[in-house]
């Protein structure tokens, strides 16, 4: 484990989200079933031990993206139910149905395509209908001039089992106060979804709608299925905390490589940003924008080293960045943390004018993640 700490890594700490597991679960009502999101290689945090440890704890189901997360799932021997959030062409409905994998369907002809494409077989693929409910996104529109036939359609084609179905909120992690279109989207699924199973005949096992804002401020939202991906993470999706008392899981480390001394008027890195006004020594560490430190914190972050916060300064490049460190006695060696639970990325994230889960996802697959309790 010592070898993979030479560079730049990030502990990930899989003690914090068993605690945030659990004190998610506390909240939900007898029988709600519990989705982790590990989309994304889990936000950046690693999808295959992330998803042993969630079905260690009894997690209900896993979400991913893509056919490829899913793969990756199954090679890796993880046997709870996967929702495909995303899109997968037809061709490949065979093998979703042989991996035991749930693929979400958003439109009549997506649902037509995949029972099609099973036709000659005698495999059933299991679906969740995705309703679009004011997301703007994919799903079976079901607000305005909507009629419940086409959603009723795909329910009953041959090859498919649809399970469940489900929508996304768009604005649950909204500032407190501003509820009225969550609460829109979700009147709106949940007629939607009666006036489907009347047409249809049928009646779907699981209704989700859930994800980490509404997990926070709507519990009256939880149905069968809650799905909170960010929340697993330690993060919060917005300003509601509640009692709902989270662990960041993720802390991104490096180390000095080098310590450098300037004279008044030297700069510093490309595009010469940063000109030093006194004589200063900075620490050269080895992390950049290919290891997912955004080169929009040029000049504007903050790292932490042997207990003091100091400035970077110049451009962040695309392996190395470079902070002032002048009169601290700092040398090579040295261990610096960028995020995590000393400096929060909640101010990293303000600081690049983004949200925190993207500085996760953005980790770069060369940065070795180190696995914690």
């Amino acid at each position: 484990m010592e070898d993979m700490k030479k560079r730049t890594w990030a502990e990930v700490s899989l003690g914090a989200i068993e605690h945030n597991y659990r004190v998610m679960r506390e909240r939900l009502p007898e029988g709600c079933r519990f989705l982790g999101v590990v989309k994304a290689n889990a936000y950046g945090h690693g999808a295959i031990p992330v998803a042993k440890r969630l079905e260690a704890l009894g997690c209900d189901y896993l979400a991913v993206a893509c056919l490829d997360e899913a793969r990756e799932l199954r090679a890796a021997d993880i046997g709870l139910p996967i929702l495909i959030l995303g899109f997968t062409p037809p061709e490949y409905a065979g093998e979703l149905a042989d991996l035991h994998i749930t693929q979400a369907v958003g439109s009549l002809d997506a649902a037509v395509a995949l029972s099609e494409a099973l036709e000659e077989t005698d495999k059933v693929l299991k679906i969740h209908l995705k309703l679009e409910t004011g997301m703007g996104r994919t799903g079976f529109r079901v607000f305005g001039q909507w009629k419940a036939l086409p959603a009723a359609t795909a329910v009953k084609l041959p090859h498919l089992d649809a399970e469940g179905v489900f929508t996304h909120f768009c604005v649950s992690d909204a500032e407190e106060g501003v509820r009225d279109f969550t609460c829109e989207q979700f009147r709106r699924f949940t007629a939607a979804v009666e006036a489907i199973e009347t047409r249809a005949g049928h009646k779907f096992t699981i209704r989700h709608c859930t994800n980490s804002g509404a997990m926070h401020a709507f519990p009256e939202t939880y149905l069968d299925m809650v799905r909170p991906g960010v929340s697993l993470y330690g993060m919060y999706p917005g300003p509601v905390r509640d009692q709902i008392d989270l662990i960041p899981a993720m802390t991104l480390k490096t180390r000095v490589a080098y310590v450098e001394r300037h004279e008044p008027g030297d700069t510093v890195s490309y595009g010469r940003t940063f000109t030093a006004e006194r004589p200063t020594e900075t620490a050269v560490l080895p992390i950049g924008y290919a290891d997912g430190l955004h080169r929009a914190l040029s000049n504007k972050l903050t790292v932490l080293v042997n207990g003091h916060k100091v400035p970077q300064v110049g451009r962040i490049c695309m392996d190395m960045c470079m902070a002032d460190v002048t009169g601290l006695g700092v040398k090579p060696g040295d261990e610096v943390e960028i995020f995590g639970r000393d400096m929060p990325i909640d101010d990293v994230a303000d600081l690049a004018g983004t949200i925190h889960y993207e500085l996760t996802c953005a980790v770069g697959p060369r940065v070795p993640r180190v696995y914690t309790d």
